[in-house]
Order: structure tokens, then sequence, then C-alpha cells
């Protein structure tokens, strides 16, 4: 019975996971993350603003999603620290997704919205419950690097007119939004360019001297006190407006068939996209933390957190960069400092949301485009430039397809294209020939790229590296070809995993051998491998005699079995057994374990 009973008691951690920490939280904690809550909240309050902007939805929105996702995913994710709510590629993806469906800002356009949100939070769920989160690990980082860089770009141009103070009517893409603008620029609004530059400029220079003031905060501050002298009776400057002062509102995703069967190819990417964003930033701070996260509880969380904000007036949420990294950084020590944040935001919404009326759109345009350089993150960019033209070309397509097609397919684009050059690097494994060392004081093999040896011309030693699957059987068995010696001895510690097809080469190249006087022997061979050739009668077709457990013993057997003519009038004398015995010779030889 005790058994039992303490068997079930752990069952409620598992699905209760913030059972896990609560017994940590005492008077100190509560301050340290009160103290945290609140610095989050006065953080939070423009982001969520411009976010919704991105979006295309009211003001509000961007609160909201900031309030009710951050709550749930820190009672129900892994990472003490993670900090759910809007972020800037999360709302151009809503934007991109949901715009070609309805005009932004109506009431259809919110309920779409909303269906994305719940249809992103459903596939993250199902992707947690089936184990599948090892899928964000084929979202390369690559891929994750170019689409930020790209939607920073669709950012910018699409935040250009806000800031010019121009009103016009494009279908929302990166290419009609910059040719409207061009078109456009002699109708430049003097007053709204002051005002957003003012924003641009006061934030950054904040940032660098003041690092920890509140930039956007004092920024939007500073504008809004330039916009009210520039233009007091809001003729020229266009405001947010006051947003409702209310608790999110409960709504109702549009669930018709059409709407979600239209949106789906845009649900899978994003969710795809905030898991990738989640379990990058919890993994960052984790390593500083030093906390022991749980991947897949993280992917709960994320999917819960989209479900139950979709019936709250909130649109699509995940990890926030900034928010997370201000939270570590403020001292946070449990999940309750994001609970903390959202009850703050709350209590600053009902009372405050006048406060909104006084933001300049012009200021907000300028605030986003700090935002936007923020998500480029060019120091990665040098690195994989440098490191190699495969990963080069993953982010130029994803960079370039986030601009020209519509976003979701940009992912896809990515992860496809790192996935080719996966399999291509797979499927041509590096075979190198080995052969021993003459200036060596112990035996041991090196390979013949680096440096010009005397070989045997009757056995050639290979070493595969890499695995031999169905896609590399075609590489390999050229290569296997095209080698002259009639004895081949390959060399398996390299071969972490041998398929069927590949077996099945492996046998017709020594059968090939064998009809021309030569043979195959192979060696070092991991147990994985070895159990795929038992299979069909694989291994006793290949001649258990012709496998052995090091190289020296191999070599000894096979010696035995070279031809003692060519020996005599061959020069290289490469094996301990060349110096020893002829081919075929009765004197005992000590067996190398190499």
């Amino acid at each position: 019975m005790p058994n039992r009973a303490q068997g079930k008691s752990s069952i409620w951690p598992r699905i209760l996971p913030f059972l896990q920490w609560t017994p940590l939280v005492n008077g100190a904690s509560l301050r340290a993350d009160a103290q945290a809550g609140l610095t989050n909240a006065i953080i939070v309050l423009p982001q969520g603003v411009a976010y919704a902007l991105i979006a295309g939805l009211p003001p509000e929105y961007g609160l909201y999603a900031a309030i009710v996702p951050a709550i749930i995913a820190a009672l129900f994710g892994s990472s003490w620290h993670l900090i759910s709510g809007p972020t800037a590629a999360m709302s151009v993806v809503v934007f991109t997704s949901v715009s070609p469906l309805a005009t932004p800002g109506s009431a259809e356009f919110i309920a779409l919205a909303l269906t994305l949100t719940l249809m992103k939070g459903v596939f993250q769920l199902v992707l947690a419950s089936a184990r599948l989160g090892v899928l964000v690990n084929f979202v390369s980082h690559s891929v994750v690097i170019g689409f930020t860089a790209g939607a920073a770009v669709v950012i910018v141009v699409s935040q250009l007119q806000n800031l010019l103070g121009l009103s016009l009517e494009t279908t929302g893409t990166f290419t009609d939004n910059g040719w409207q603008v061009l078109s456009h620029l002699s109708h430049t609004d003097s007053y709204s360019l002051a005002v957003g530059l003012t924003t641009l400029i006061s934030c950054v220079l904040i940032k660098k001297y003041r690092p920890r003031w509140p930039n956007m905060l004092i920024a939007l501050a500073l504008a809004s006190g330039l916009a009210f002298i520039l233009d007091p009776t809001q003729q020229h400057i266009a405001m947010v407006g006051a947003i409702p002062a209310s608790l999110p509102p409960f709504s109702i995703p549009d669930l018709s068939f059409s709407n979600m069967s239209a949106l789906s190819s845009g649900a899978l990417a994003i969710s795809l996209l905030g898991l990738v964003e989640a379990s990058s930033i919890s993994r960052a701070i984790a390593s500083r933390s030093h906390q022991r996260l749980d991947d897949n509880q993280e992917f709960i969380g994320q999917g819960l957190s989209n479900v139950v904000g979709a019936f709250f007036s909130c649109y699509a949420s995940s990890g926030s960069f900034t928010r997370t990294g201000v939270n570590f950084t403020s001292g946070a020590r449990t999940p309750l400092a994001a609970i903390f944040a959202s009850c703050f935001l709350l209590i600053i919404l009902l009372l405050f949301s006048d406060i909104t009326a006084w933001l300049p759109i012009p200021a907000m345009a300028g605030l986003l485009l700090v935002v936007a350089w923020n998500l480029i993150d060019f120091y990665h960019i040098k690195l994989i430039v440098r490191a190699a033209k495969s990963e080069t070309t993953v982010l130029v397509v994803t960079f370039a397809a986030t601009l020209l097609v519509a976003l979701e397919f940009a992912i896809y684009a990515g992860v496809i294209l790192s996935l080719v050059f996966y399999l291509k690097r797979t499927s041509h494994p590096r075979i190198v020939s080995i052969l021993p060392d003459p200036n060596a004081k112990h035996p041991q093999f090196v390979s013949t790229d680096n440096k010009r040896l005397p070989y045997c011309p009757q056995l050639r030693i290979i070493r595969i590296e890499g695995s031999l699957f169905f896609g590399a059987v075609n590489h390999v068995q050229e290569y296997l070809q095209n080698v002259n010696e009639p004895k081949l001895l390959i060399v398996g510690n390299g071969m972490n995993f041998v398929d069927i097809v590949g077996a099945q080469m492996l046998l017709q190249e020594s059968l090939r051998r064998r009809a021309q006087g030569g043979d195959l022997y192979l060696c070092n061979v991991k147990e994985g491998v070895m159990r795929t050739l038992k299979r069909n009668n694989l291994l006793e077709r290949l001649g258990e005699d012709h496998i052995f457990a090091n190289k020296g013993k191999a070599i000894h057997r096979i010696y035995d079995q070279l031809d003692p003519k060519i020996c005599q009038t061959c020069t290289a004398k490469i094996f301990q057994e060349c110096k020893i015995a002829p081919p075929n010779g009765e004197q005992g030889i000590a067996i190398e374990k190499l």
C-alpha cells in the first residue's frame, strides 16, 4: 500500500508541473519575483501595443496576449525564467497568414487570428503528446536566423508608411509596401517623421548610455511630448487611441472548416516557429541558471498557453527573448515572476488604459524599427557565412523567401533545403585509405591523405566515416568498384549504422571480388552493424571468417591469402608480416592488436 500511494503522489508533479517549484517559494523569492514582474510589465506595455499593430490587430490585443499566455506557460511549462507573450516574428506571421482572408483590424480578421492561435496550440499539444518535439531540431539555426532577419526587413518596410505619415492601401506584401512607399515619398509628413525619428534616436541613445532605464517607455514619453508641441490639434500626427479598460474578454475563434483549412499551413509553420523560439530561449537561459529543462513539458506549456489564450482574445504567443532576458537579469527565482508581470500589466490596463491615447503612431513605428534592427543577429550571420556554403545558402534562401513569398512557406523552404544539404552530406560519407605508418614507434595506421606512403599492390585498407544507408550506397559502391587491389579490408568503426540496402551492397561487392579472384573483409564492426548483417543470412553469405575484431587480426589472416609471387617482387613491405615470413609461411606471427 505505501508503494502505491507513493506512486500516485509522484504522478501529480508530472500533471501539474508547478508543484515542482511551489515548495521553493518563500518571502525572499516573492520579493524578487515581484520586482522582476513589475519591471517586465513596464517593458511589455509599449511592446505589446507595437506587436499588435504589426499583427494587424487593435493595440489592446497585444496586451491581452502578454497576460493570459504568460500565466499558463509559467504554470505548465518547464523553464523557471521563460516568459511567453507576443513577439515580432509571431506577429508578422499572423498578419501575413490572416490578411489574405480578411481586412486587418476587422472583426473577421480578429476571429481568424484567434483561430490561427487555437490551431497553433493544438498542433503544439499534438507534437508534445506524441513526443515529437524532436521535429524542432530539423529547423536549423540558419533557418531561424534567416527567417528573423527577413521578418525584420518586412517589419521595417511595413512601418515606413506610419513613420512617414502616409496612408496607403497595400496588399501587405513586402514588394507592394516598398513600392507604394517609394511612389509616395513626396507626400511625407514632416511632423510624423520628426516624431518617429525622435523615438528611434532617443531609444537607441538611452539603451546605450543608460541600459538599466526603460528605454522604450522613455522614448515614447518624449515622442508624445514632442507630438503635443508640434501638433496639439492632432491634424497631422495620427494617434494609437485609447484602449478598453477591461479584462481580456472571452472570445470564440472561427471554427468553420473553410477558414481552418486555409489557415492550416500557417498554423503548422507558426507552431514549429513558436517551439523553436521557446526552446532556444529557455535553453539559453538554462545554460546560465543551470536549470534542468524538460523540452516536452515546455512544448505542453506553449501549446496550452495558445489554446487557452485563443478563448481570451490572445493572439499567437511564444517565448519572448527580451522579457525572458529581463526576467532573469532582474533576479527572478521562480515562474511566479511571469504571473506577477501579468497581474501588474492587468492593473495598468485597468487603471491607466487612457495612456495609449497619447501615443503617436509614428512613434510606435520608430520603436518597431529598433525592434526590427535587434532581430537581425549580425554576429551569427557572420559565423554562418564563414562556416559553410551550404548553411549560407539555407540562410539566404530563407531570408529571400521571407521577403518574396508567404512567411510560413519561407520556413518550409529553409527546413527542406537544410534537409537536402544534410542528406547530401550523409549520402557522401568520407572514405579514406589507411596504411601502417613506417616511422611510428608503435604500430599505428594513418590516412594516406595526410602522408605519402608505399602501398600494398594486393590489399587496400579503407575506413568509411559515415553510416551506410540507402542514400549513401551508390557513392560508396562507386568508390569500391574503383579500388584496383583484389583484396579489400573495410574498417567499420566509423559506421554507426548500416541498413539492409547497405548490407546487400557489401554482399554484392564481396561476390564480385570473389568472382575476380579477390575478396572483401570487415573489421572493427560495431554491434548495431553486426545485428543488421546477421539478418537474412547476410553474415553467413559474407562469411563469419571474413569479419575480424581488429585490424591486426584481419591483416594477419589476409596476409596468408596473398599471392606469394607478387610479394617476392614487392618492395613496399608495409606490414609487419612482410618482414617476418612470406605468405603461407610456417613461422608463427604475433598478432598485433591495433
